[in-house]
């Protein structure tokens, strides 16, 4: 993953020291259960501990030998019998290097997921914070781009804080699902290692055994852990976008925040574009990219094979590290944003009235008429105000069919706004419990 999408925390749960760290505990573990069943010495397997923990792993020195041995995990095996001498020879004892590699990523997975968890608290807490905040600053909704009725801002906080909210009971799913061990040997059988072997090492390591390996964990669980990447990445893009839609000249009912010095334009120096909500969206296609491959790994050949490896070395950092970087985005523009209730309110009445059409319609209905006689009533006077500008209640209490009906006061009723947004407690409620 490039720097400028990096943050330093997650990238570390991907450095090759990362990786072969575990690699050694994973090893290290199981020579501590292979011990305890009798299979090595004891005092080997805490020399073999001993040895490791004092050791810097030299990835310059692994990449060497991996030159001449074409094989990562034999690179690194060779490499801390450096370390260990005589007593390496009981390291992987009945061991395949899928145990290592796929215990070890899925370690990886858990740990991104912590911090992938811990991002998604804090927009959780500016989202609450905002929310309240603007809980009956009332504006304009819209369905396909258009004037529909009004909600308030606050409203539309509380329905990003809900969406985010499933989104991380998914993830805690996905982490879940991900956190199994597979220490089972070639094709998965315990041929060569007692099953015993596996329980030690899950339980050190946090993990669950996983029920049946064939020489690989089963990618159905990585399909669903990228997957769910994929649907909080949406999440942010439908955030993002909406945002970015607020901010547009004619609408600009709120503003990324525009820090002193910050330039929108090399050619406009009036420009305030709303660039973070536009990396997001582009950072949330990346996200969802990855879904894909992880689908497609997980019909592997037989009891294994290796079209999963090349994929999941780029797709597990570069997902979630985007995805850390993306939700910290999305927190630091929520945290700012700009909120503008007078252009909220100017936007609402923009077009006289219209917004209350339905009351009107429902009215009407109540009072007698067929739907489609109400409906025909209401819309001739709407396309008015499209057309002309005219005044929506002016022309309805102009219309003699719609007077026949109502009187003016049950018309001007019609036109609270606050009938509205009577029910936004409820929602809050209901949200945030």
């Amino acid at each position: 993953m490039i720097p400028r999408y990096s943050r330093p925390e997650m990238v570390s749960v991907w450095s090759q020291e990362t990786k072969f760290r575990i690699w050694f505990e994973i090893e290290a573990h199981a020579c501590d259960a292979l011990a305890e069943i009798g299979v090595i010495p004891v005092e080997s397997a805490k020399k073999i501990w001993e040895a490791g923990n004092a050791a810097t792993f030299d990835v310059d020195r692994i990449d060497e030998i991996e030159r001449e041995t074409k094989h990562d995990v034999i690179a690194f095996l060779t490499h801390l019998a450096e370390f260990v001498g005589p007593d390496s020879r009981f390291i992987h004892q009945g061991m395949t290097s899928s145990d290592v590699l796929d215990t070890c990523f899925n370690i990886q997975l858990k740990r991104a997921s912590d911090i992938l968890l811990a991002d998604m608290d804090a927009l959780l807490a500016a989202l609450k914070r905002r929310a309240f905040e603007h809980r009956d600053t009332v504006t304009i909704g819209r369905s396909h781009g258009i004037h529909a009725e009004p909600t308030t801002f606050g409203v539309k906080l509380a329905l990003a804080y809900a969406e985010f909210e499933r989104c991380r009971t998914r993830l805690v799913a996905a982490r879940e699902e991900i956190s199994t061990a597979a220490i089972s040997g070639a094709v998965g059988t315990f041929a060569n290692i007692d099953p015993r072997v596996e329980e030690h090492v899950a339980k050190a390591l946090g993990l669950k055994p996983e029920p049946v390996s064939t020489q690989v964990i089963p990618r159905d669980r990585h399909a669903m852990y990228f997957a769910t990447l994929g649907v909080i990445a949406s999440s942010i893009e439908r955030l993002a976008t909406e945002i970015r839609h607020l901010q547009r000249t004619e609408v600009l009912e709120v503003e990324e925040y525009f820090s002193p010095g910050q330039k929108g334009s090399s050619a406009m120096p009036h420009k305030r574009n709303p660039v973070l909500t536009e990396n997001l969206t582009g950072l949330a296609r990346m996200v969802r990219s990855y879904a894909m491959p992880a689908m497609e790994n997980v019909a592997l050949w037989h009891e294994r094979d290796i079209s999963h490896s090349s994929v999941e070395r780029m797709i597990g950092p570069d997902a979630t590290i985007t995805l850390d970087f993306a939700l910290a985005r999305l927190t630091n523009v929520i945290d700012k944003l700009l909120v503008y209730p007078e252009r909220m309110d100017r936007n609402l009445n923009q077009f006289r009235g219209l917004v209350h059409s339905q009351r009107v319609l429902l009215a009407l209905t109540q009072a007698g008429l067929s739907r489609e006689d109400s409906y025909r009533l209401v819309q001739r006077n709407a396309m008015k105000v499209w057309e002309h500008g005219a005044d929506f209640m002016t022309e309805l209490l102009a219309d003699k069919e719609v007077m026949a009906a109502l009187s003016e006061s049950d018309i001007r009723e019609k036109f609270d706004i606050g009938y509205h947004t009577k029910h936004v407690g409820t929602i809050f409620d209901r949200v945030f419990g």
